[in-house]
């Protein structure tokens, strides 16, 4: 089984610290965060990687090489302009020929991917997507009204939950069929059409073991995490 992570991303809600370097390759404690998730996949059992890579991709190439300072064997997908999550995936798919694990390179996951992958193989799913519960209390109240306009309840800034995804995927290769070349396509529109087309898709949902690194609050709250775990503050 492969893995393969998107790591083309520009990174622009992480300028300017985005300028120079490409988002995976922004440090986390003594290792840049591509480095994290290497890790992470290499102890779930999954010795081969594929990086999707683009903006200040030698960056990246000249880091990790070919794998084998890390562990596993590493092999470059490139594409010359940004192509979104699922225009990046495509350029994958001449790597892919069997079940495979897709990552976001912006995230950094400690939960048991061995775990993720056999329940996909259970249900038998054409795409499990990764999931987690998300609650967030509303800054405004909400006035419920009748089909006549009759105000008949007040519910001041109400707490709503759901699931989020978590951008980790277990994948059947078919799913690469469903997505254009050369084309900027993300990851939902391959889902819609995955479920247009009445192929399974399941969620797998992790309690806790997911960290998003999406923009600069977020990668000061990891790397002050990072920090602590080494005992640096």
């Amino acid at each position: 089984m492969k893995a393969v992570i998107l790591a083309g991303g520009l990174g622009t809600r992480l300028q300017p610290y985005t300028t120079f370097l490409p988002k995976v390759m922004l440090p986390l404690g003594e290792k840049p965060l591509l480095e994290h998730l290497i890790g992470w996949i290499k102890k779930n059992k999954i010795g081969s990687i594929v990086l999707c890579v683009s903006y200040l991709r030698k960056t990246i190439e000249d880091y990790f090489e070919d794998g084998d300072r890390f562990g596993v064997n590493i092999e470059y997908a490139v594409a010359n302009r940004p192509l979104a999550t699922a225009g990046q995936l495509k350029t994958a798919e001449e790597f892919i020929d069997n079940t495979f694990v897709c990552v976001y390179g912006d995230s950094i996951f400690d939960f048991n991917l061995r775990n993720m992958i056999d329940y996909h193989k259970r249900k038998k799913a054409f795409v499990t997507i990764g999931l987690s519960e998300y609650k967030t209390k509303l800054q405004y109240g909400f006035i419920e009204t009748d089909k006549n306009n009759r105000v008949t309840g007040w519910n001041e800034k109400p707490e709503v939950k759901g699931h989020i995804n978590i951008g980790c995927y277990v994948m059947e290769p078919r799913v690469l069929k469903l997505i254009p070349p050369n084309k900027s396509f993300g990851m939902d529109d391959v889902i819609k059409r995955a479920l247009a087309r009445k192929n399974r898709v399941s969620g797998f949902t992790i309690k806790k073991g997911f960290m998003d690194i999406g923009d600069k609050n977020s990668y000061k709250q990891a790397y002050q995490y990072h920090l602590e775990k080494l005992g640096q503050v």
